[in-house]
C-alpha cells in the first residue's frame, strides 16, 4: 500500500478471480460489469483490488492479471491494485518486472506484485516447467525481479535463470512491494526471508509467518501481512448463503481438484454448502460480528496492512456481490476504523 494509506491504518479491499462459469454470460459484458463495480467500490470507500491467476480453466479464471490491473488502474484514481497472486514460476521474471514497473509508472505507484510458487501440475506441464522446481523458480525469480527494478546491469547467473549484463528499463519510480503468498510451513519460511510482505489465506498463518520473520532475522514490528478473507458479510448472511453457497461449493471443490490444499486424491471434496460452514472454510457474519472480529484481529496483529474479501463467488451475479460490497463499505469498514482509532 502507499505510505499514506499505511500510515492511516489498515486498508480494506476486494479480491477478484474473474471466473465466469455461466455459459450464457459473455465474458466481454462480464468484464465490463466488474470494472464498473470496481470503480463504484472505490467511490464507496474501498481501498484495494487484488487479482489472482490460473490458466486453462473452462470458467476463464483470470489468466492475464496485468491486463486487468491496467484496466482497473485506468478506471480508478485512489485504489491500490495488487496481485494475490501471480504464479511466478510459470513466467519469465524479467517480464514480470517489466510489466509491474510499467503498471507502477502508469498509476503513480498504485501497484504491488504478489507472487507464489503455485501447485497445479497441469499448469506447470503446459508451460514446460517442472512442479518440483517451483521453490527455486520462485526464489530466483524474486531475485531477478529485484535486480531489474534496481536498474542493475550486473546480470544474473542462477540455477534456473540467467540474465546477461543488461539493464531492464524503465525502472519504477516507486518500487512496488514484492509480496509472497504461501500456506505450507516451509513456503511461509521462504516468504519471511525473501518478501516485503506476506499474502495470507483465511487468516490461518499469521502467527506462523511472524515467527518465521523473527527466525530469519527480520523485524516483526515492521512485518506486513495482506490478508485474504473467506467470509460472507451481510445483514442476513444465512439467507445470502442459501442463494450463493452453491457457488462457494464450486469454488472450493475446484481448488481441491487442482491440488491447492494438498494432493487432490487425499483431500475430500465438500458434499454441500453446509459442510463448508461446518469445516470453517467460509464464515458467515453480520455487521456487528464482522466489526468485532475484524477489530480484534487487527488489534492483535497490527502487522496486517490490508484485508480483502471475494467480491463475488464464481457464477454469482455481479449485482449480488455489489450488495455485500455496499454493506461492507457502509456498515463494517467505518465502524472498524472508528474502533481502531478509539
Amino acid at each position: 500500500m502507499t505510505e499514506q494509506s499505511a500510515a492511516s491504518g489498515p486498508t480494506f479491499g476486494l479480491w477478484y478471480d474473474f471466473r465466469n462459469p455461466d455459459p450464457d454470460r459473455p465474458f466481454s459484458s462480464f468484464y465490463a460489469e466488474v470494472l464498473d463495480q470496481i470503480a463504484w467500490a472505490e467511490q464507496r470507500g474501498l481501498d484495494s483490488a487484488w487479482l489472482t491467476e490460473h490458466h486453462f480453466c473452462a470458467d476463464g479464471y483470470s489468466p492475464s492479471p496485468f491486463v486487468l490491473a491496467s484496466a482497473i488502474l485506468q478506471r480508478t484514481s485512489r485504489m491500490h491494485v495488487g496481485t494475490n497472486l501471480i504464479v511466478s514460476p510459470l513466467h519469465d521474471p524479467v517480464r514480470l518486472a517489466e510489466d509491474s514497473a510499467t503498471l507502477s509508472l502508469l498509476s503513480g505507484g498504485r501497484f504491488d506484485l504478489g507472487v507464489g510458487q503455485g501447485y497445479w501440475v497441469r499448469e506447470f506441464e503446459a508451460f514446460g516447467k517442472q512442479v518440483r522446481q517451483r521453490p527455486s523458480l520462485l526464489e530466483e525469480g524474486v531475485e531477478v525481479i529485484r535486480r531489474a527494478w534496481s536498474g542493475s546491469a550486473e546480470g544474473f547467473a542462477g540455477k534456473r535463470y540467467t540474465l546477461p549484463p543488461v539493464a531492464v528499463t524503465p525502472v519504477p519510480e516507486r518500487t512496488p512491494q514484492l509480496l509472497v503468498g504461501a500456506m505450507a510451513d516451509v513456503a511461509i519460511e521462504r516468504a519471511a526471508r525473501i518478501a516485503d510482505g506476506f499474502l495470507s489465506t483465511q487468516n490461518a498463518h499469521h502467527a506462523t509467518y511472524l515467527a518465521a520473520v523473527e527466525r530469519t532475522g527480520g523485524s516483526v514490528a515492521d512485518a506486513r501481512i495482506y490478508a485474504g478473507q473467506w467470509s460472507i458479510i451481510a445483514e442476513d448472511p444465512e439467507e445470502v448463503w442459501s442463494r450463493i453457497g452453491k457457488h462457494a461449493l464450486y469454488q472450493l471443490n475446484e481448488y481441491i481438484s487442482w491440488g491447492a490444499f494438498g494432493p487432490p486424491d487425499d483431500v475430500p471434496r465438500f458434499a454441500d454448502p453446509a459442510q463448508i460452514l461446518e469445516a470453517g472454510a467460509y464464515r458467515l457474519m453480520d455487521a456487528e460480528t464482522a466489526v468485532t472480529e475484524l477489530t480484534d484481529m487487527l488489534r492483535a496483529c497490527p502487522q496486517i496492512k490490508d484485508v480483502h474479501f471475494w467480491a463475488q463467488l464464481p457464477g454469482e451475479p455481479v449485482d449480488s456481490g455489489s450488495e455485500r460490497i455496499a454493506y461492507l463499505a457502509d456498515k463494517v469498514v467505518p465502524a472498524v476504523r472508528e474502533r481502531l482509532a478509539g
